[in-house]
């Protein structure tokens, strides 16, 4: 499978009474299939996973992939604590035909997660499911930072497709970089212009093959330039659910070797994404939502929502970043 580009990381939109709001998902991905995302993560950190119940993650990947336009990368977050539970959410996800699914390291016994149980788990997992795997690293959240060298052993994994660092540091993504350079190339199945082949497309459509390397992306909007140049292949990023548009702009500007536009595109985005995303978390990412159009709404409790002087903060971040 190959994924490379910008894909949004996108909230779960809820009720007021903090039922899963489901036609709002389906609003809202209707709208990102106008956008030039690559594609969308469901159920990331960005979707407050860790808040659905299993149920609820379904729901949510069902009507998702059931609004999503044929050419879109759909990743469906299926993380849980366990292997057994973690693949039973991944076949789920199949059965809704996405492209491959997304795996944090699992974190209640943090002390207990030993390089040996975490290779452990990504394998395992990877063994048993339909999908492919991307890993996750998210040290913020998790209290674990992947080492380099895990994370080589990992890519010999055929059923591993690549990571998703959320470090935010550059010099992470290049150490990754240069640390899978031996992984093993991979060949996949592309379009006849080189674009992704999903598992929604038309079977009979004209497709040709591309050599890739293990695929580096970066869950940082603030530092994507600087990303891109140290060898990511594109980014999975929050910021780009309410700026999608200004997100892929920065790609765009690179990919054509266009780096003066690249870094007005990045210095555009770079400080409201740090607020927004960084600062204000979730509630301040759902806010960005609603000012430019798509669905946020509130956060679940505990989360708590953004304040007044939070709200017209955010509204004054966008005021030339509509999207």
């Amino acid at each position: 499978m190959l994924i490379e580009g910008i894909l949004a990381a996108i909230p779960t939109p809820f009720y007021p009474d903090e039922r899963v709001y489901l036609r709002k998902v389906e609003a809202n991905i209707e709208r990102y299939n106008q956008s030039p995302l690559t594609g969308v993560l469901l159920l990331g950190s960005t979707g407050e996973a860790v808040m659905l119940d299993d149920a609820e993650s379904r729901d949510v990947l069902r009507v998702a992939a059931g609004a999503a336009a044929p050419e879109k990368v759909l990743i469906a977050g299926v993380a849980r604590e366990s292997v057994k539970a973690t693949v039973e959410l991944a076949e789920a996800a199949a059965e809704y035909r996405y492209d491959a699914v997304l795996l944090r390291t699992p974190t209640y016994f943090a002390s207990q997660m030993t390089a040996a149980a975490v290779l452990h788990y990504y394998r395992s997992v990877a063994d048993r499911s339909p999908l492919p795997v991307l890993i996750y690293n998210i040290p913020q959240c998790v209290p674990y930072n992947i080492p380099v060298e895990l994370v080589a052993e990992l890519a010999l994994h055929p059923n591993i497709l690549g990571i998703k660092d959320s470090s935010g540091k550059v010099e992470r993504i290049r150490a990754l970089v240069e640390g899978l350079k031996n992984a093993p190339k991979r060949t996949v199945t592309v379009t006849t212009t080189f674009g992704p082949v999903t598992g929604r497309m038309d079977k009979s459509i004209k497709t040709r093959s591309k050599e890739i390397a293990f695929p580096v992306l970066s869950g940082n909007t603030a530092t994507m330039l600087e990303s891109l140049e140290a060898g990511a292949v594109g980014g999975i990023t929050a910021f780009a659910s309410c700026a999608p548009q200004a997100c892929y702009e920065v790609y765009l500007a690179w990919k054509e070797h266009d780096l003066k536009l690249a870094r007005e595109k990045q210095e555009r985005v770079g400080a409201p994404s740090v607020r927004i995303v960084g600062q204000l978390g979730m509630a301040g990412v759902k806010c960005a939502c609603d000012f430019n159009g798509y669905y946020g709404g509130n956060t679940r409790a505990p989360l708590l929502p953004v304040t007044a002087a939070q709200r017209a903060e955010i509204e004054g971040l966008l005021a030339g970043i509509r999207s």
